[in-house]
């Protein structure tokens, strides 16, 4: 049987639990772990394939790069961070076509002017809400099925404040945009106003960064609040990142893995991880 639309998926009850993932390996980990679908992090690629800071450095074609590796890979709906469309509205276009041929199910455009900046970090700076609405309704005109979904995010509570970042969701909702993100809600009033002003109306992410300007609660949490979706897209990195230093310390101080054995897979461990046998075994269909 295979798995709901991300489309379908959006009306069921319950919020959407979907793990930051960077590259076609922590996507297979993903789904051998069970999630419906994944956040492909702009950050997470900042990170992993630059070891840079989240301040625009990527551009469209490593995300489609890495996208298409994924969709390859795995068969779960992925949500893709498009940024801010990398430009202007008729580069906005572009990206959704792009990323719609490379196996997006939903595609996030944010309010920051370009480059942007992580949306948990100090001094960033949006467009005009005119000038998003445009984006936006290119990349719904863009878009060859309605089941590729667009997420319209706004950055501007750390600009303008939470009052005027509503009014700016609300103006992109009525764009006609599939989801809301209203990034970086600094409290768990703001988070019930925002939930109460759109869950009703359209699907609401939520996004926990550890560390960051939101509060971090639990999926069944937000779930209860209102949120549909509820994405953790930097946990996987900082999580690999933590364990990769400890690696390395561990590597560096005995000069042998011996010490580290017992926190690693070995060669057979992770041949199974990413199906090394069934790879072959389909090799075989095609033996001279």
């Amino acid at each position: 049987m295979s798995n709901p639309s991300l489309k379908e998926r959006l009306t069921r009850k319950g919020a959407l639990l979907a793990p930051g993932v960077y590259d076609a390996l922590s996507a297979l980990l993903a789904q051998q772990a069970g999630f419906e679908a994944l956040y492909l992090s702009g950050a997470s690629i900042a990170y992993t394939r630059l070891g840079r800071s989240d301040v625009g450095l990527t551009t469209a074609t490593e995300v489609v790069q890495t996208l298409g590796l994924i969709t390859e890979r795995v068969d779960l709906p992925v949500i893709v961070d498009a940024d801010t469309g990398f430009g202007n509205a008729l580069n906005t276009q572009r990206t959704v076509k792009d990323f719609e041929r490379a196996g997006a199910s939903m595609i996030q455009i944010e309010d920051q002017t370009f480059p942007k900046r992580c949306g948990h970090l100090a001094g960033k700076a949006v467009v005009s809400t005119q000038e998003m609405k445009g984006k936006l309704h290119a990349a719904l005109d863009a878009r060859r099925s309605s089941e590729t979904l667009i997420l319209a995010r706004t950055d501007a509570i750390a600009v303008e404040g939470f009052e005027q970042a509503l009014d700016r969701a609300e103006a992109y909702l009525e764009c006609g945009v599939d989801a809301l993100f209203v990034e970086a809600l600094k409290t768990e009033e703001h988070m019930r106003l925002a939930c109460k002003r759109f869950a009703s109306r359209i699907p609401l992410l939520a996004n926990m960064v550890e560390g960051g300007q939101t509060p971090v609660e639990s999926a069944k949490v937000l779930s209860d609040r209102g949120f549909k979706i509820v994405i953790f897209p930097g946990g996987t990195v900082r999580a690999l990142m933590h364990n990769m230093q400890a690696y390395f310390k561990s590597l560096q101080l005995h000069q042998t893995t011996h010490d580290f054995r017992d926190r690693m897979l070995d060669f057979d461990g992770l041949n199974a991880v990413i199906e090394t046998p069934q790879l072959l075994e389909i090799g075989k269909k095609y033996d001279a």
